[in-house]
């Protein structure tokens, strides 16, 4: 498998679940984007959206001693120690701090070289992607794969795990600012742009019902007028959403809606407390210390 498809069968797992019925393996194929297809094409009676069942509230997650290194002996992330346990938690600090391995540690993309992941006390370490989207963990690259040949009604209506209706569609998309008509039947190709394939992106999110979904730099790429609809669905999404949410962000913005932030520098944990007591910390540091993050709050 090349790398390409690669990334886009993790994206797909991870937002989308496990895919063992639906041609799991050779969904980029072209039989397999045909037979996708016809799953998401069947007609279905109208009727009130269906939430997926969930999968059981997640209270806490625990990274305990976790370390991550590179092929080459670089360390990325440095004994992490966190209990994840609230409902809206954003992860920030410089670049290169170490903020977008630590979620693909979470998520299973990448495994640590040291230490334990526990879910609600259950050692899910060794798991793989399939097994953590099973059981309701979703990640969301920075930049949002693109499907030549799937339909954003195709690709929500796996993310649904059901063939959605239009009603269904029309209810999950207005829930991101989009009307349902105007985009159903649309390519994921080329002619949506970066604030629209974010939004769908979201839309899936809500479409799953995830226990937990991690979105990394959702801001990344998108120009300022889709960046305050971003943050508009993102309050929404943490005011309706019943799973927790996990962001990598440098947004002040975003920042400032979370219940804790968790404060990286070096692949360390420098802070991990509520809003309130952590953001006064970064914006009071010297420029020195974190300069791309003090720049970037200060864009808003």
């Amino acid at each position: 498998m090349s790398v390409k498809k690669g990334i886009k069968r993790v994206y797909f797992l991870s937002l989308c679940g496990n895919i063992s019925s639906c041609a799991a393996g050779t969904f980029l194929l072209p039989q397999g984007v045909s037979h996708l297809a016809q799953i998401a094409n069947r007609d279905t009676p109208c009727g009130k959206r269906n939430v997926p069942a969930r999968r059981g509230d997640i209270k806490v997650l625990e990274l305990q001693d976790i370390c991550y290194e590179t092929e080459d002996g670089k360390l990325i992330l440095d004994h992490i120690n966190a209990t994840i346990e609230d409902h809206f938690v954003v992860i920030t600090g410089p670049n290169g701090s170490g903020k977008s391995t630590l979620a693909k540690v979470i998520a299973g993309i990448n495994k640590p070289s040291q230490g334990r992941i526990l879910l609600n006390g259950e050692d899910i370490t060794d798991w793989s992607i399939t097994d953590r989207a099973n059981r309701g963990i979703s990640y969301a690259f920075q930049q949002p794969v693109r499907f030549k040949g799937l339909t954003i009604k195709d690709l929500m209506s796996l993310a649904a795990g059901k063939d959605a209706t239009v009603s269904e569609l029309c209810d999950l998309l207005s829930e991101v600012g989009l009307c349902a008509k105007d985009y159903i039947n649309r390519d994921l190709d080329g002619s949506l742009s970066g604030g629209e394939l974010k939004r769908i992106e979201i839309a899936m999110a809500f479409a799953r019902n995830s226990d937990l979904t991690l979105f990394d730099e959702p801001e990344a790429g998108i120009d300022l007028w889709s960046f305050q609809k971003l943050i508009h669905v993102f309050e929404k999404m943490v005011a309706v959403s019943d799973g927790n949410i996990l962001i990598i962000s440098h947004q002040e913005r975003i920042l400032d809606i979370a219940d804790k932030v968790l404060y990286l520098k070096d692949g360390k944990v420098e802070m991990y407390d509520t809003k309130d007591k952590v953001l006064p910390k970064i914006m009071g540091m010297p420029s020195s210390t974190c300069s791309v993050l003090t720049e970037k709050m200060k864009e808003d």
